[in-house]
Parts: C-alpha cells; sequence; structure tokens
C-alpha cells in the first residue's frame, strides 16, 4: 500500500542531478547540530543557529525544485525552553529576523506558511509575526511550509485528545483519522521521509502521531552543511525503500519473510 499523496517521479531534473523514480509528497527534518557547528569553529552557538536559519533559505528552494509538496521543520519545541535564557533570546531574535528577512522571498516562492504547535507563552511580538506570516501566504499553493515552532507530539495528542472530549465525540465513533483531524496538521497528509542531520537516533517529540509510518533518514552532517547534494541523497535513498506500511507488497516481500 503506497501513500496515495506520494509523487512518483521527479518532475525534471534540476542542476544536473538525475530525477527520482519516486519523490515523497511531504517531508520532516529536525534541523539538528547547529551548536556543535559553532563550538567546532570557536563560535558562539548563537551563530550556529544563525546559520542553521541561512541554510533554510537553500532547502526550501531545493524542497521546491525537487518537487515535493509539504515541507514540516523543527523550528523550536516546548522543550526548547529549558536552554540558556541567552540561547533562548538569541534563537527568538532569528525568527524574527528571519520572517522579516524572508517573508517576501516566500511568497515570490509560492511557499505557504502553517505554524505548528502553541502560542501560549509566547511572546506578544513573536505572535503577532507568525501569525502575520501565515495570513501573508495563505493563498500561496507551490509549497506548504509547515513551521513546528513551541511544539511537541505528545503535547500535540493531549490537545487533540482535549478537543475530541470537548466536542462530545462519543468514544465508540473515534477513529484515528479522528484523531487525525484535531492535529496541528489536519488536512495534511502524514510526512513519508523524516530527515534527522547531525547523527542523532532519537524523534525529538518530532510529529509522534503523524511519523508512525514515515520513512527515517539519519545523516552525520550538521544542519548548516546540509546543502543541496545531502537533500538529493536523502530523497534518492527514500525513493530505493520499500514502504510496506506494516503489510507486504509482492511476492518477493513474502519469501523475504518466510
Amino acid at each position: 500500500m503506497e501513500n496515495e499523496h506520494t509523487i512518483t517521479a521527479n518532475p525534471a531534473p534540476q542542476n544536473n542531478f538525475p530525477p527520482l523514480p519516486k519523490v515523497p509528497y511531504h517531508v520532516g527534518i529536525i534541523m539538528d547540530g547547529n551548536g556543535r557547528w559553532a563550538k567546532q569553529r570557536g563560535m558562539p552557538r548563537t551563530l550556529g543557529h544563525r546559520a542553521g536559519a541561512e541554510n533554510l533559505r537553500n532547502i526550501i528552494e531545493s524542497t521546491v525544485e525537487f518537487g515535493v509538496k509539504i515541507l514540516t521543520i523543527y523550528a523550536f519545541s516546548t522543550e526548547n525552553w529549558k536552554r540558556p535564557k541567552t540561547e533562548v533570546k538569541g534563537l527568538m531574535s532569528l525568527l524574527h529576523y528571519y520572517f522579516n528577512r524572508e517573508l517576501d522571498e516566500l511568497l515570490k516562492n509560492g511557499v505557504r506558511v502553517r505554524h505548528l504547535g502553541k502560542m501560549d507563552g509566547v511572546a506578544p511580538r513573536t505572535k503577532k509575526e507568525i501569525l502575520q506570516a501565515v495570513e501573508k501566504t495563505a493563498h500561496n499553493d507551490r509549497l506548504i511550509l509547515n513551521v513546528a515552532f513551541n511544539y511537541g507530539g505528545r503535547a500535540e495528542i493531549v490537545q487533540a485528545i482535549q478537543k475530541i472530549v470537548a466536542a462530545n465525540i462519543p468514544p465508540e465513533e473515534i477513529t484515528e483519522d479522528t484523531v487525525s483531524r484535531f492535529l496541528y496538521t489536519a488536512g495534511q497528509p502524514d510526512p513519508d521521509l523524516i530527515i534527522r542531520t547531525s547523527g542523532e537516533f532519537r524523534t525529538s517529540n518530532f510529529l509522534t502521531w503523524q511519523a508512525a509510518y514515515a520513512e527515517y533518514y539519519i545523516t552525520p552532517i550538521l544542519w548548516p552543511d546540509f546543502d543541496k547534494q545531502a537533500y538529493y541523497d536523502a530523497l534518492r535513498t527514500f525513493s530505493q525503500r520499500k514502504r510496506r506500511f506494516g503489510g507486504l507488497n509482492d511476492e518477493e516481500d513474502i519469501e523475504d519473510d518466510a
């Protein structure tokens, strides 16, 4: 069984990249390694985060070129508030900087911004800029960019359950589709591929429900160095995998499983 939203072919080779036989419709990225990237260069962590933000523009452009339709980025988790205050302040400043500088570019490239996460505890200025980006790009349809900010997968599921209870839906009528309708990603297909940079083998509370059957790709490359070639390699690896969704695809699978 193939995800009905999965694109079957790369629309055209880009910058001499060979076409891919299959491209994921929805890609999620855990952008990890900014701090280590900075430490390796004797820089403060904040400069690592700035380098990571600079790289995001390249990855968004590549996402459009490769034909991916939804990109979900893990920008700031609910646990990230535990980091040193100076780092959190730097991350917030970077968010302001990014949206102020990149919003026009996102509009030009047909990118629609959606926010995944809570607004509770978010500074009014930050909240205003996020909502402004969502509103201004609402009619774009070339790429959906989900920004998981102040986001936690478990908290998202708890919030969905609370909304289901508040809607007075009888327990016997609650299905997986019901839960999905109350998540931040309601109306979107689940991610086909989750990429994590920096070599860590953790899901880090990212898209806990949605990524149940996603393919994972772990690379040791730190996020600021994750370039178009590295992205292409991840998509190429995905295109070579057989997705079974808990079942078997063909006779070869049955033989392998015997």
